[in-house]
């Protein structure tokens, strides 16, 4: 009876030690937990969802809610979001987003913009929510969203200046800015492999045709951000370089499979996700062979192939697994045509999150019904995981990495959002400084790109008393400010010879004959010609009747002896369509100017640069970023390399 007692407190004693030892490792595994999966265990299910959502308030527009006909036709006033408005306010207070995405309605001006961001912050702080991740797209060229910043001179030219540098500090520049104005993640760079010359979405948002050359390019500019502390997004995975159709309007197929994107589009995406990008952006594209699963559209009753931005194969097979990505998935947003078109809120909530999308990009705001549709998102994701259509797994796996990120860039530790003097005087000296644009300048020259040069047309020698045409074809009549501009610089460099003038015009349906009759009356002709679109090569189409034009009067002035010019200003594609110039340049943009710039506003280089150019004032050096196929007889491009890429 002894033995036993003893044998029992043995057994006591050893189970309390036992038990000792367990909590003490539970006490020290708590303190070794990582915070942030501590923070992500203290989160209710609805914040949880709602930091997977990206809202976008740009336009407020009253949608009246009324059967009667005359007031529902009576358009309400549309006003830019600059400022919040008690609805928004109330949202962001009550719905803690995890970020929100601003477009170029919301930027006024330096202060305007501190005051709006700090107004976001503070919203959504003084409900309870962690701080924001604010973002926006500034490529750089055609997609600046900011006004009043350093304009940039767009992917295709930063690798015609055939230096990567350039691509860094071109990303330094559009980060320190945005940075300065309270944005802290920027939608580029654009990995697309702009493969297809007919891409009516990418084009000279890509650094090049070749995959090698986009990887350099890419890498480069995601450097140059990070170097100002701005995370970065590479987009659109995995590739819409290859098509034509624009996601925005419509649904875009690719035919590839994957072995096919492992040999091009997905190169310059590996590269840059081994060189630290933090973010990708999917595409809202069909890709066959790849995602076989269908789905009948909403609108049409047709059946499509889920999107890359809906694909598991795509985003969590290939993106993760093959590719090992551990950052941030972003979705492109939703309301463009390629999915607002074909699928049901629901489902774009439940496919999206189950395919491995962890932020969702909201349909942006532009009236009160998109307004109630941002609610409708957030409430219907909930919902989802509460009947368990999306595991509650897969929102813990996305809203850690999206912590994550935002410890990274010290958003998580932010406490302090008031707008002081010092931030005001920063953001205004910054944002679109000389410093600044002086870089601009000076890339946007190195990227200017002579493809061809006869009858020594290029520079123009220009003479006392002479007289220079400048003729912009109509798809870029609204940037016929920058002939004016070109003037007025060479004015201040003291750069036209006594008497020398220089005449600006548009072409228009109907003002060809006088267009020609000014050409044969100049002693040198200038002529501006934009491709957005393949229709711009062709005659017989609204968008390229000038090209017609332009054909005729190159044949006019050429029988008087003379040469001419071409100027490309956006898609380089039309250095084919015009065989009979004598000199073709490249400036890869020109942003609209209609008039002569206000002074102390922002403008795009590329074009001024190019027409300074052809007076002698800058070189022209760069080194063509794609290859320039040659046209048929209906001016489609073929398979014959005209102008080959520089190696």
């Amino acid at each position: 009876m002894l033995n036993m007692n003893s044998n029992v407190k043995k057994f006591i004693t050893l189970l309390v030690s036992i038990l000792i030892i367990l909590g003490f490792s539970a006490i020290l595994q708590k303190q070794r937990q990582d915070p942030l999966e501590k923070q992500l265990s203290d989160m209710k299910l609805e914040d949880k969802v709602a930091q997977m959502m990206v809202a976008s308030f740009r336009v407020w527009k009253e949608v009246p809610e009324t059967e009667d006909e005359e007031q529902a036709q009576e358009e309400p006033p549309a006003v830019s979001i600059t400022e919040l408005n008690d609805e928004i306010r109330d949202m962001l207070s009550r719905d803690h987003f995890g970020g929100v995405l601003l477009f170029y309605e919301n930027f006024r001006d330096a202060e305007q913009t501190l005051r709006l961001t700090a107004d976001l912050q503070n919203a959504n702080r003084d409900g309870g929510g962690l701080p924001l991740m604010l973002f926006t797209d500034q490529e750089g060229g055609n997609v600046n969203r900011i006004g009043f910043s350093t304009v940039g001179v767009g992917g295709m030219a930063l690798t015609a200046t055939g230096d990567p540098e350039n691509a860094r500090k071109m990303a330094a520049v559009h980060g320190e800015e945005i940075g300065l104005l309270g944005v802290r993640a920027d939608f580029a760079p654009v990995a697309d492999v702009n493969s297809n010359p007919a891409n009516p979405a990418i084009g000279i948002r890509s650094f090049s045709d070749d995959p090698e050359t986009v990887s350099k390019y890419a890498c480069a500019f995601l450097s140059g951000l990070h170097d100002v502390g701005i995370a970065a997004a590479l987009k659109h995975f995995p590739g819409h370089g290859n098509t034509d159709t624009d996601s925005h309007t419509g649904f875009p197929v690719i035919n590839s499979s994957y072995e096919e994107l492992k040999a091009c589009e997905l190169i310059p995406f590996k590269a840059a996700i081994d060189a630290g990008a933090d973010i990708v952006m999917t595409a809202h594209i069909q890709y066959p062979q790849i995602e076989t699963q269908t789905y009948t559209s909403v609108s049409s009753g047709e059946q499509v192939f889920l999107p890359a931005t809906m694909s598991r194969t795509i985003l969590t097979d290939i993106l993760r697994g093959d590719m090992g990505f551990q950052g941030v998935i972003v979705s492109d947003a939703l309301n463009m045509a390629a999915i607002a078109d074909h699928f049901s809120v629901e489902d774009v909530v439940k496919n999206t999150i189950n395919a491995g999308v962890d932020l969702l990009l909201l349909p942006a705001v532009t009236d009160t019904k998109l307004f109630a549709l941002t609610q409708t998102y957030l409430d219907t994701a909930i919902a989802l995981v509460k009947a368990g259509e999306i595991d509650e797994a897969r929102i813990n796996d996305a809203v850690l990495r999206i912590l994550r990120l935002k410890q990274k860039y010290g958003i998580l530790d932010q406490k302090d959002f008031g707008v002081t003097d010092e931030k005001i005087s920063a953001a205004k000296n910054g944002v679109g400084s000389a410093a600044h644009r002086e870089t601009e300048r000076q890339i946007a020259e190195k990227a200017l790109t002579l493809v061809k040069n006869e009858n020594n047309a290029f520079p123009i020698e220009l003479k006392a008393g002479e007289t220079t045409l400048i003729l912009f074809a109509d798809s870029c009549a609204s940037r016929a400010g920058a002939g004016e501009l070109a003037r007025q610089l060479l004015e201040e460099k003291q750069a036209l010879p006594e008497g020398a003038e220089i005449l600006v015009m548009k072409n228009t349906r109907d003002n060809e004959e006088a267009c020609i009759e000014a050409a044969l009356s100049a002693d040198h002709v200038i002529l501006v010609h934009r491709v957005y679109a393949a229709a711009c090569l062709d005659p017989e189409t609204e968008d390229g009747f000038s090209s017609g034009t332009f054909d005729r009067l190159i044949e006019a002035v050429h029988e008087k002896g003379k040469t001419v010019t071409v100027v490309s200003c956006q898609l380089p594609y039309d250095a084919a369509r015009f065989p009979a110039a004598d000199a073709v340049l490249l400036t890869y943009w020109g942003s609209a100017m209609r008039t002569l710039p206000e002074e102390g506003s922002t403008w795009s280089a590329n074009l001024p640069a190019g027409l300074l150019a052809c007076f002698g004032q800058g070189s022209a050096d760069g080194r063509l970023p794609v290859n320039i196929p040659a046209l048929d007889e209906q001016y489609r491009t073929t398979e014959q390399v005209l102008y080959p890429r520089a190696a």
